[in-house]
Formats: structure tokens, sequence, C-alpha cells
């Protein structure tokens, strides 16, 4: 049998974007049961099943195969704080969202994109996790975008569109916040001062044209890829699409990464670099990262990502 190092083999996998769902069950004894999960999928329109992966070291394993049936309820783009409510040891994890019991009893959630409350139908084994098979008993579909996850964060499709909708309308400068080891790269100017690494986009999709140009003009990898801020510089008429990630070892061909608390904020080339940088630092200390959309000057930070 072949070996694979577990974190890698997860990290593999972890390349395949999915939504963000949010299981839950009521148990015997009436007390309700919820936790993320992000391994879910269609499996038949007639009978109406679904599935739901869950593993066998899971704390809820006992009491989900043991159930009479489970909901699953399909998080919104703006409802990552519940996502993290019910990801982690909450005592009271229902008091933090609307919900109703749904046909089949299981709890559903009326803010969520979409819930679908299911008897259990089948379990399966499947290695060190269980397949739960459900049946679906009713369900409710509210037109509203998914919360999406890939390689360990959360992203939000609306937002993403609308950043390339507006890369469309003009010239775009791709830039990056790029954080390795509680430290930010930022790249030397001509005429002295420092800026974010950056890259016109043209007709390239925004990080494959960042992961591109980092690798070869600056020897980084860069991991991840969360949109951070959209605006449009009105003097330039250029248009800025901002994103934080991380980056992998290795010393830059240029620039150096300098400490988050001794980022050099006298020296950056531009205004908007200095409150894009401010801007990150607060948001990291909160891990509450919202999308800014607006001009240099003005605009509004979208709270998609509120800590829970």
């Amino acid at each position: 049998m072949t070996a694979f190092d577990p974190r890698a083999l997860r990290d593999a996998f972890g390349a395949f974007a999915t939504g963000v769902t949010v299981v839950t069950s009521r148990l015997a004894d009436g007390s309700r049961i919820g936790f993320t999960a992000n391994s879910f999928a269609s499996v038949s329109l007639d009978p109406p099943l679904l599935l739901i992966c869950l593993a066998k070291t899971s704390r809820n394993y006992a009491n989900m195969t043991g159930a009479q049936g489970f909901a699953v309820n399909i998080l919104a783009e703006d409802q990552k704080d519940v996502s993290n409510t019910f990801a982690k040891p909450v005592e009271d994890r229902f008091a933090a969202v609307l919900w109703q019991d749904g046909p089949a009893g299981s709890p559903v959630f009326p803010g969520a994109a979409a819930w679908f409350d299911c008897t259990t139908d089948k379990i399966v084994d499947a290695g060190d996790h269980a397949i739960l098979i459900g049946r679906v008993a009713g369900f409710e579909n509210f037109g509203r975008n998914g919360l999406g996850y890939v390689r360990g964060g959360y992203f939000t499709p609306s937002l993403e569109a609308k950043a390339i909708r507006a890369a469309n309308d003009a010239e775009a400068r791709i830039s990056v916040v790029l954080e390795r080891d509680d430290e930010i790269l930022l790249l030397p100017v001509e005429g002295g001062g420092f800026a974010l690494p950056s890259t016109i986009l043209g007709d390239r999709d925004p990080l494959e044209a960042m992961e591109t140009d980092l690798q070869r003009q600056w020897g980084i990898e860069m991991t991840g890829g969360y949109l951070f801020s959209v605006f449009e510089d009105r003097a330039s008429k250029q248009q800025n699409i901002v994103y934080r990630a991380s980056a992998e070892g290795g010393a830059p061909l240029e620039g150096r990464f300098f400490a988050l608390d001794a980022l050099p904020m006298e020296q950056l080339a531009t205004p908007q670099t200095a409150d894009i940088l401010k801007r990150f630092v607060a948001e990291r200390s909160l891990g509450n990262f919202g999308v800014y959309f607006g001009n240099e000057t003005e605009g509004h930070v979208h709270p998609i990502a509120r800590k829970a």
C-alpha cells in the first residue's frame, strides 16, 4: 500500500474549490448538533440523494451515524461568521444564527444560500471517514451566491467577479500584500521608497498573472490569494486590484520582508499603499478581513470576513 504524507495529500485535495456548509441534526433527546463541513456533493435526482463525508475521529461521529437524519445548509457568501462559529467549540452555536426545524426535523437556516433536510438513507464505510447518504425530504433555494473555500481559505464568487468586471473597463494593475512569518514583502521603487509587488494584468487571469510574475521577476512563490481591495485611481484612470496571499520560503531577488510592526510607512511610494498596509495590519489582528471597493480616496469595505 502506497504511503503518502497526510499533510501533503490534504493540501493537494485542498486545490479543489468547494462550497461551505453547516451540517445539522437533532438527536433522540431533542438536542441539536451542528458543524462546518465542505465534503458535500449531490448524488441523485431520482431518488433525491446527497452525501456528506465525516471523519471517524470527529466528536460528532457517533451522534451523526446514529441519527435518523441530517440537514445540509449551504452558506451564503456573507456567512463566514456562521462557518467560523460552527467550526469552533462554542457553547451554543445555534444562538448565532437564525434557524428553524426542517420538514424532517433537523435545523435549517433561512439565511443560507440553500438548505436540504434529509433522512439517513445509507452509511458507507470509507477508510478513515464514513459517507452519509441522505434522502432529501425537503429543500429551499434562496438564490444567493454560496461561500467558497479553496486551499484553506474563503473566497466570495460575486466579489471576485466584480473585480474582473472592473478590470475589463480600464487598464488594471494587480498588487499583492504578500505575508510570510509575520512579515510583508516590499520592493524598492525608482527614486526611493517601497511598494507592493505589482504587475499589469493585460488579458490574463488576475491570480495567475500575479503568481507568474512573482516567480519570474522576484523569485517568490505565492500560495492562496484572496481579494482585498479594488479601487480606481482617477488621475491615471487605472483600476487597481489588490490580493492578500502567503509567500513560500526563499529570499526574494529584490526587495525584502519587513516585520508587521516595523513597516516603513513614511517611505512608501503612495498614500494608497500606506492605507492598504494599515488596513491589512488592523484587520489581521482581528482575523476580520473584508474587501474594499472605491477609488483612491474613498470607498466601502465589504465585511465579508467578520470574526465569529
